[in-house]
């Protein structure tokens, strides 16, 4: 690794908690694409039903970028990440808690909502942490530890849900998704000048 990659993956705690949310959130989006299909199967759901759960949550979340990146240009970012970490977290826990068509489209859209909040804000983050000359090797460094976690997200769910089996392994992303959260709530600061904030 070359020193900026070290500096940008472990030591710098505001892009190193950036670069281990992405992760992560792509690890649950793997999930949700790899495993929720085939745990709404096996609940007995056709291919129509899958597929409009299916596309509810990429749906909300690329329409809610929209406003979610121009939010956190006005107040802020780490609050948005946490938030959106957190609420990724209930929403997929919800899947297996509350199971059922109706409430599966309503926890579509929530974890929708929760990418939206946290997707383009960690850009975002990386962005204004960087230093301008190293600024896109900066964003490079986080875009593969964040599109790293497609592959271990499709991984590890598989390899538990093929162990514990599907309620074990969307539990367990649930947990790793809320205790990401916690990490950027402790290790990050804020890189927006307050400055260039709202104030409530």
């Amino acid at each position: 690794m070359t020193k900026l990659a070290i500096e940008v993956s472990f030591r710098d705690r505001t892009m190193s908690s950036a670069c281990q949310a992405g992760l992560v959130n792509n690890l649950n989006d793997g999930m949700a694409w790899a495993l929720l299909p085939l745990f709404f199967a096996a609940h007995g759901l056709g291919l129509r039903e899958i597929g409009l759960l299916a596309s509810t949550y990429p749906a909300v979340w690329g329409a809610g970028q929209l406003g979610t990146g121009w939010i956190s240009d006005l107040v802020g970012r780490k609050s948005l990440i946490v938030a959106g970490m957190l609420l990724q977290s209930l929403a997929i826990a919800t899947f297996v808690i509350l199971p059922g068509f109706n409430w599966w489209v309503a926890e579509s859209v929530v974890l929708g909502a929760g990418t939206a909040l946290v997707y383009p804000t960690l850009l975002a983050v990386v962005g204004d942490a960087a230093r301008i000359p190293e600024r896109a090797t900066s964003v490079g460094i986080y875009r593969f530890w964040r599109d790293s976690g497609y592959a271990a997200g499709a991984i590890v769910a598989g390899v538990i849900a093929d162990a514990a089996g599907f309620p074990a392994a969307i539990i367990t992303v649930a947990c790793l998704t809320g205790l990401s959260g916690l990490v950027v709530a402790a290790r990050m600061r804020e890189t927006m000048p307050s400055a260039a904030r709202l104030q409530f």
